[in-house]
C-alpha cells in the first residue's frame, strides 16, 4: 500500500499543528482527536524509546507520533512503533499500517478507550503481533498477543517494576518498567 503524504487527512491536518499547541492529534473513526501532552506521558515515551532503540536489530527503527493509515477514517499516530529503517529514512508524515512490527501506546486520561478498545481491534486486524499498552494512570503494562480479525485473543497485565520481555520476529526486546512514572493524580482517583 502506498500512502501519498499530501492527500491523506492527517497530512493535511499536520500542517495546522500550530493551531493545537501542546496537543497530539490523530484520526479515529473519521473524527479528529486532539490529546493534551502531559509530562509523565512524554517521560514514559522517552524512556521506552531509549530501551527499544538500543536493542533493535539492524534495519529497524523506532518512530513516534507519525500517522499510520488503516483506512479512510482511521490514521493512528502510535506513541512508539518499530518499522523498517528504510521506511523511516523516507521521513514522511504518513506510512502504511502494514509496516508496523511492534506498537506501544502510552495511556493518557483522554486516550483510555482508544488505547484499550479501539486501537487493539485495528492493530490486530493488520496482524501486528506485538501490542503493548503502557499505563502510567494505573502503573501497569498490558501485553496483547495472538491477533485476529476482531482483536487480540491473549492479554496479560504486568505491574510496573517488572521487566517486560517482548518475544517477536525482532528477537527478545526488554522494556524496563521500574523507572516509568506513575501519575499520582490518577492513582488517587481510582
Amino acid at each position: 500500500m502506498t500512502v501519498p503524504d499530501a492527500g491523506r487527512p492527517y497530512s493535511r491536518l499536520s500542517g495546522l499543528a500550530d493551531l493545537f499547541p501542546g496537543r497530539l492529534t490523530e484520526i479515529a473513526d473519521g473524527r479528529v482527536i486532539t490529546v493534551p501532552v502531559v509530562p509523565f506521558h512524554g517521560k514514559t515515551i522517552q524512556r521506552l524509546w531509549s530501551d527499544l532503540e538500543g536493542q533493535l536489530p539492524g534495519g529497524r527503527a523506532v518512530v513516534g507520533d507519525v500517522a499510520f493509515v488503516f483506512d479512510d477514517d482511521n490514521e493512528f499516530c502510535p506513541d512508539l512503533a518499530v518499522i523498517p529503517a528504510e521506511a523511516e529514512d523516507e521521513n514522511r508524515s504518513a506510512y502504511p499500517a502494514d509496516l508496523i512490527e511492534l506498537v506501544v501506546e502510552v495511556v493518557s486520561p483522554s486516550s483510555v478507550r482508544r488505547d484499550y478498545e479501539v486501537k487493539p481491534r485495528w492493530y490486530a486486524s493488520r496482524g501486528i503481533a506485538n501490542y503493548r499498552v503502557v499505563d502510567p494512570l494505573e502503573g501497569h503494562c498490558v501485553t496483547m498477543w495472538n491477533p485476529g480479525p476482531d482483536g487480540y485473543r491473549g492479554r496479560d497485565v504486568v505491574p510496573y517494576g517488572t521487566d517486560l520481555t517482548v518475544d517477536s520476529s525482532l528477537g527478545g526486546l526488554t522494556l524496563g518498567t521500574g523507572r516509568l512514572p506513575v501519575d499520582p493524580v490518577a492513582r488517587h482517583r481510582s
